[in-house]
């Protein structure tokens, strides 16, 4: 499974490095535009609000995988490592149902209504569904990660149990 999540880890970087760049250069084409061409360009802004859509959720995502998300980590610092196993399982658990009802089961639906309404955006004429399909991936994603940690703390619990007999 560690090969899995780091396949996902590689995956993730480069479609956050390539939608990074996209922004960029589609911000850099609005100023130019506006400022040099005296002619501001009518898409970008919309293109820079879904690229930040997109660059958040998997942002978000990744750093789920490398562990480094936000946390409020003042109380694990303070247990044994034993319940700091346990809180971190309280913690992937809360997680994988936060993801699955609301960016899963409430993205799946987002996409679904819009695809179905055919809801396009102003600018782009894009269908809305592809903006919005970012929240059940990301989600899958994230839910994975936790099932992952999930399951190294269990088999860190067990490893750490078996030792602790042999003394």
């Amino acid at each position: 499974m560690n090969n899995v999540a780091n396949y996902i880890n590689k995956a993730l970087e480069i479609l956050i490095i390539f939608l990074m760049g996209v922004l960029v250069i589609d911000v850099l084409w609005q100023v130019f535009s506006r400022f040099v061409l005296s002619n501001p360009s009518s898409f970008t802004d919309e293109l820079a609000r879904f690229l930040l859509i997109w660059l958040s959720l998997f942002g978000g995502a990744y750093m789920m995988g490398k562990k480094q998300h936000l946390a409020i980590d003042l109380l694990s610092h303070r247990i044994s490592e034993s319940k700091s196993i346990v809180l971190d399982n309280v913690v992937q658990i809360t997680i994988f149902i936060f993801c699955f009802l609301v960016l899963i089961i409430g993205g799946v639906r987002l996409v679904f209504v819009t695809f179905h309404l055919e809801q396009t955006s102003a600018a782009l004429g894009l269908p809305l569904g592809y903006v919005y399909i970012s929240l059940p991936i990301s989600g899958l994603i994230i839910c994975f990660y936790s099932v992952h940690f999930l399951l190294k703390n269990l088999n860190t619990s067990s490893t750490n149990k078996g030792v602790s007999h042999g003394n």
